[in-house]
């Protein structure tokens, strides 16, 4: 997909992306503390199933499970050797799941506190965006970013690497802050000025805490603006599970006033599962899938 072709997508209406992934894989018995990545490559059908699902439900845009694909995060399961084969099978998997008529984004994460490590973030990011690169991915999403210098290295990856679209989402607190210092508005503008083809939010906290938040994220770029939040906040039950306190419906209600305050792209993340992303599509597109 060309950058052309993403902004064209995005001025047809709002874009649908997918749920949560890592939550729904510990519902099908991913053990806690495992390599995600690894664990996904032992267990097709439940990847395959579950993004299926997306794609049925509306989704324009699933993201592969190649978060932690990184060499530093794959270095603490002492899987570093196994970078390619890992995002490759990763991505394969997802192409496989909704073939052609959605997009498959490569996924890039945070590395953890590695702040004045520019140029190693930037050497991270470029290896893994040009294996996904290889593997076919439509776009990329840096998300669940924590500060603005990691954000700023995976944009600059991507620019040295490809020309494909990409969209960088940070995680904030309710007022827009960020982890790793600063707060989202100006980090979003700066993205938006170095190129980035979208920013916003992802994770954080429920929908309904964050429509100040995308309105001060709108107001400072011309790009289009990311809104992929959690299913509410979580309790923890007896079994030490996280429950989170959104339903598909009011989750639903509230992504619909996200799009108003001025979200282009929007779907769910931690607590989400498909029915979730039908509810949303329903809401947005008054029942009409795309």
């Amino acid at each position: 997909m060309t950058r052309e072709e993403f902004r064209a997508l995005t001025e047809q209406g709002t874009v649908l992306m997918d749920g949560a992934t890592g939550s729904n894989l510990m519902k099908a018995g991913m053990p806690r503390g495992t390599c995600t990545e690894q664990w996904v490559c032992g267990h097709r059908d439940v990847l395959i199933g579950l993004q299926r699902a997306y794609k049925e439900a509306g989704s324009q845009i699933v993201i592969a499970p190649t978060f932690t694909a990184n060499r530093i995060s794959l270095a603490g399961h002492g899987l570093e050797q196994e970078i390619v084969r890992i995002n490759r099978e990763l991505t394969a998997m997802s192409r496989e799941a909704v073939g052609q008529d959605v997009l498959v984004a490569g996924d890039l994460t945070t590395i953890g506190n590695t702040q004045g490590e520019y140029e190693l973030l930037l050497d991270v990011y470029k290896e893994q965006i040009q294996i996904l690169c290889g593997g076919g991915v439509d776009l990329i999403i840096a998300e669940t970013m924590l500060g603005l210098e990691e954000t700023m290295a995976a944009l600059e990856a991507c620019r040295q690497v490809c020309d494909l679209p990409i969209i960088c989402s940070l995680t904030v607190e309710a007022d827009g802050s960020l982890f790793f210092g600063g707060n989202v508005y100006e980090a979003a503008q700066a993205l938006a000025e170095m190129g980035a083809d979208a920013v916003g939010i992802n994770c954080s906290v429920g929908p309904d805490q964050l429509e100040a938040v995308v309105r001060g994220i709108r107001a400072g770029v011309s790009v289009p603006v990311l809104a992929k939040p959690n299913a509410g906040m979580p309790a923890i039950d007896e079994k030490g599970e996280a429950v989170y306190s959104m339903g598909p419906d009011e989750f639903a209600a509230h992504m619909e006033r996200l799009v108003e305050a001025g979200a282009g792209i929007i779907g769910g993340c931690c607590g989400t599962t498909p029915e979730y992303i039908r509810k949303t599509a329903e809401r947005i597109r008054g029942g009409d899938r795309v």
